[in-house]
């Protein structure tokens, strides 16, 4: 049961880092299309990002009353239907719609978030939540890895074909057919549910005062923060750095995000063989060697060094997340995750600065911001040891 479970987890870690990181396609090609700035094109993220930090809360109490099966099942739902308002704004060139339609889409991930996170937590031993949360997390990543091929292919390949964004109308009507389809097939699986007589009557106040919970929340903030700054601007970056197209660009993203799933796939061993907070601040500060050294570099030795960063992000989600909640009770971990969800409005925020510090002091110096945020977790990683 738990390898059905484990097996099913997959397929909806895959399909969040897909849809997920195809923001990293959208935001070049809507700059152009609308001839945004980068702080309004980075408003994409702001929007995905920001349901994070309003629907967090709401989604753990739906996931509290149905159950996480129920709750994954509703979080495919919702998401294909941000999938569905593609077509009108589209048809309307109306880029506020795409920010709605987004943070529909949003909304659906975040009780995907808040669902599938603990759960994979707790359907196995607490010693190896942190390994099974990176192998499911790996998979996540190969949906990044694919979906800058997909977004190359048939969104930025039409850059030169429309100016009305009709690029993205088919794309992301095939993507809700198939969340539809997936909903349909999870409804219909008997998966292992945790039980309401098992959840913890502690209040979200009592959650909340769980210290490591409010450092995993840091941490996850400025985490998703800095790896969402440096993939929205990627493509940019590089246009900028070399004479790449933006098509070729999207190409060396997808590069960035592979390293992500190969570093987790790794970190699978890595982190049952050492401290998880050891791991974390190597990490942590690889990825800043390699943010200084790229914006102090030029040509391919810039492009390759920031897309290495990628290697350095594989692991920190799951650890900080398993890390942020290691300390709650039996039952209190939809609370937890909850909280930890409402932490990735880092994802919204800090590329919207990043974006507005490139605006007037260029993409080189606006990646120091990241750079910060990996300081941050690198201290985490030394404090939870």
């Amino acid at each position: 049961m738990q390898k059905k479970a484990l097996t099913s987890l997959t397929v909806l870690f895959f399909m969040m880092g897909f849809i997920t990181c195809l923001n990293d396609i959208l935001v070049p090609y809507l700059k152009v299309v609308f001839q945004l700035d980068y702080g309004q094109a980075a408003l994409v993220q702001f929007c995905f990002f920001g349901a994070y930090g309003l629907t967090s809360i709401p989604a753990s109490k739906i996931i509290e009353k149905i159950g996480y099966h129920k709750g994954m099942v509703l979080g495919f739902i919702v998401t294909a239907l941000g999938c569905l308002l593609f077509y009108p704004a589209v048809s309307l060139h109306t880029y506020g719609l795409f920010l709605f339609a987004l943070f529909i889409l949003a909304a659906g991930i975040v009780l995907l978030q808040v669902a599938a996170n603990p759960y994979v937590s707790v359907i196995g031993p607490k010693e190896t939540a942190s390994s099974r949360l990176t192998m499911v997390q790996a998979f996540n990543s190969f949906g990044t890895f694919l979906a800058p091929f997909f977004g190359a292919y048939f969104i930025l390949s039409k850059l030169d074909q429309t100016t009305n964004a009709e690029g993205v109308k088919y794309p992301y009507l095939f993507i809700a057919a198939v969340l539809i389809v997936i909903a349909i097939l999870l409804s219909r699986l008997h998966l292992p549910e945790i039980k309401s007589e098992e959840k913890s009557n502690s209040s979200w106040k009592k959650v909340f005062k769980e210290p490591g919970l409010i450092m995993g929340m840091i941490g996850i903030f400025t985490y998703v923060g800095a790896e969402v700054a440096i993939g929205t601007f990627l493509v940019n970056y590089i246009v900028e750095t070399t004479t790449t197209s933006e098509t070729q660009a999207a190409s060396l993203v997808a590069v960035y995000w592979g390293f992500a799933m190969v570093g987790r796939f790794f970190g699978i061993f890595t982190l049952k063989k050492f401290a998880p907070g050891k791991v974390l601040t190597v990490h942590a500060m690889g990825a800043i060697a390699l943010i200084l050294i790229s914006i102090n570099s030029r040509g391919m030795i810039s492009v390759y060094s920031m897309i290495l960063v990628g290697l350095c992000n594989s692991i920190m989600f799951p650890t900080i997340f398993t890390l942020g909640i290691k300390g709650l009770g039996m039952g209190e971990e939809h609370k937890g995750s909850g909280l930890m969800a409402t932490a990735i409005l880092g994802g919204a925020l800090i590329p919207v600065l990043t974006g507005q510090m490139a605006d007037t002091m260029g993409l080189r110096t606006a990646f120091l911001l990241p750079t910060l945020c990996y300081g941050y977790i690198a201290i985490m990683g030394i404090r939870s040891r």
